[in-house]
């Protein structure tokens, strides 16, 4: 379950910009092609926020679909699947990811 090494990094991330106040509210942006399962990293949060000295911050997650540029044919197409980034239109595999590669902490709030 690599949800609670992400979980570490994010409370290292939140720390550290939180400078020694409370941190209320963690909200972290995630692209769909991370492969992130949004239930286990909810999870890993409630059990590591007590550990990282942030008992009560809630996490809050932004997921972000997977968008592609097809380089063949040009049009630009969400990806379903994260398994496959082909072009949707015309099956090719010449594609520029446009979004869904994210994994960022967006912002906080802290008092």
């Amino acid at each position: 379950m690599h949800e609670l090494s992400l979980c570490q990094a994010i409370a290292g991330v939140a720390k550290s910009h939180a400078a020694g106040r409370h941190v209320e509210r963690v909200r972290v942006r995630i692209g769909a092609l991370r492969q992130v399962v949004p239930e286990s990293l909810s999870f890993c949060w409630t059990l590591l926020r007590d550990a990282e000295g942030m008992p009560d911050a809630e996490l809050e997650v932004e997921h972000v679909a997977a968008e592609v540029s097809c380089r063949a044919c040009g049009t630009r197409s969400a990806i379903t699947s994260q398994w496959s980034v082909w072009c949707p239109q015309c099956d090719s595999p010449d594609v520029e990811i446009l979004q869904g590669n994210e994994f960022m902490v967006a912002s906080l709030d802290v008092t």
